[in-house]
């Protein structure tokens, strides 16, 4: 394609080059393949199952393992609340009828932590929210709640949402992540790191509420929480198409580029001064009185990480000396890349020198334990053995849309699969030199995905990065753990804050 001199302003603009737009443009003619699947991973065959005994000693290693390292927690957090308010909005805008979505939101109102806040801003508006209710004028309460006429809450992100109610206080996502951290992310310095990546919009918000829990915390608990957001770079964004697959000019003439999906967000990872990163889902937060599970859970997963962390580290300095390594020391490294890090050559390596150069390929990497959920019909990616390019076979985190689904033989293996991810992840991302990788260096860019959607009434084709925890990761060792189905709590409807995990018991109080 010929960028015209307003078209390479515009990329020079966005830091993007002729070059990564040109290579997106061949990826819509050519499409992304689907992933080759062999299995569902399962316990015992690539997942690892922990007892309670076992995940109270990795918690323990991890707690006495992990002092003095640079630990940061990051929180994917640019999601907007409008989704979760997708039947009300839909009720509100007269595109449904009360269905039993909506009839339960409001026979439940006051169970919201919400509540107070909607009362209030309800008087300041001169209406009396109980006497609303009575006379059943629910599009006004929902005015109140979702537009800018009162809270606005169909337009903020889910992080400064009210989710939690306790005696004293109510609880955002955004403290709830501060509440956990305090528990399992203190480094070294004995500072607690927080991560979130916000939308643009969105970033001041964030940051006057996120000061204010900082100040608190140091005041209250004598603990010292630093916070740090970034934003989806605009380099990362991707370029859409019409449907003959020319690029898609506005009124202006200039193209259009759309945000490139949460693998854009493996810049973001990168660029953190961190060792040991903790990772999950703004919206996956519990009530005080059930986190015990997931406490537990994360430092497990912790202290296991550490524990790979230390026999590949092990290994890799041997490696430095490579006239003295053993035949019986090389066959003990193939065995645990095999066995442990469940990575299956295509056919061992011939001969010496192309045995340790394939250990040293296979060793040097990022590392991720995942926790992984029994599977009770969530939509989303789960573990599996794939095949990957070079003909090794690996753990990977899959989506369903990376699975030829017409294959009979892979719809099987969907299918079949037991367990679900749930985005519950603790990575390593230091070499064992204590250099930080290049993760940009490990996404495997032929594991993105194509979607239609529409501009201003007219359909477009979209293009999104290699997801986070998918083709973004797809380079990494990977161990798979199950964790209980308690530790995963997402918040995706609004009536998803009914449930008991986050229904607290009023009398509870960190």
């Amino acid at each position: 394609m010929q960028f015209s001199e307003k078209d390479l302003n515009q990329l020079k603009a966005k830091g993007m080059s002729p070059e990564s737009v040109t290579r997106q443009l061949s990826n819509f003619e050519s499409g992304f393949p689907f992933l080759n699947i062999v299995k569902a991973a399962s316990i015992g065959d690539g997942i690892t199952a922990l007892d309670e005994d076992s995940a109270e000693e990795y918690a323990l290693a991890y707690d006495r393992e992990s002092k003095g390292r640079r630990i940061v927690k990051f929180t994917p957090a640019s999601g907007a609340a409008t989704r979760m308010f997708k039947h009300l909005f839909e009720y509100l805008n007269g595109t449904c009828d009360m269905t039993p979505a909506v009839k339960e939101f409001f026979s439940e109102i006051k169970s919201f932590s919400f509540w107070s806040l909607l009362e209030a801003v309800a008087e300041k508006q001169g209406w009396d929210i109980e006497e609303l209710l009575k006379k059943k004028e629910y599009k006004t309460v929902l005015e109140l709640l979702l537009t800018p006429l009162g809270l606005n809450y169909g337009s903020m992100p889910k992080g400064l949402l009210e989710f939690h109610s306790y005696k004293a206080e109510t609880r955002t996502p955004l403290e709830e992540h501060f509440v956990e951290g305090v528990t399992y992310a203190k480094g070294n310095e004995d500072t607690v790191r927080l991560h979130f990546t916000v939308s643009p919009e969105h970033l001041e918000s964030f940051r006057e509420l996120s000061t204010e829990l900082s100040e608190r915390y140091k005041k209250t608990h004598g603990i010292s929480v630093e916070t740090e957001f970034s934003v989806q770079k605009p380099k990362t964004d991707t370029i859409a198409v019409e449907e003959d697959l020319t690029p898609f000019r506005d009124d202006d003439g200039g193209m259009l580029f759309r945000p490139g999906g949460h693998g854009a967000l493996i810049e973001n990872l990168n660029d953190l001064d961190a060792e040991i990163v903790f990772l999950k889902n703004i919206d996956n937060v519990v009530c005080d009185r059930f986190k015990r599970d997931t406490y537990l859970y994360k430092q497990a997963l912790g202290g296991l990480l550490l524990d790979y962390e230390r026999k590949i580290h092990l290994y890799m300095d041997l490696l430095e000396h490579e006239d003295s390594m053993t035949s019986d020391l090389i066959e003990e490294m193939n065995n645990f890349v095999e066995e442990q890090l469940c990575v299956l050559p295509y056919d061992r390596p011939a001969n010496r020198e192309e045995n340790i150069y394939w250990l040293r390929q296979k060793l040097n990497r990022p590392i991720r334990v995942c926790g992984m959920v029994k599977n009770e019909g969530e939509p989303g990616g789960g573990p599996f053995w794939v095949i990957n390019e070079d003909h090794s076979i690996s753990l990977q985190i899959v989506e369903q849309a990376q699975i030829d689904s017409s294959n009979e033989v892979k719809a099987t293996i969907l299918k079949g699969s037991t367990h679900f991810n749930p985005v519950d992840l603790v990575c390593s991302i230091r070499d064992y030199r204590g250099e930080p990788f290049n993760l940009e260096n490990f996404v495997d860019h032929k594991a993105g995905f194509i979607t239609k959607k529409t501009r201003n009434g007219r359909p477009i084709v979209a293009q999104e990065r290699p997801g986070l925890w998918n083709g973004a990761m797809s380079d990494w060792n990977t161990i798979f753990v199950e964790v209980p189905v308690s530790t995963f709590n997402p918040v995706k409807s609004v009536n998803d804050l009914l449930k008991e995990a986050h229904q607290p018991d009023p009398a509870t109080v960190l």
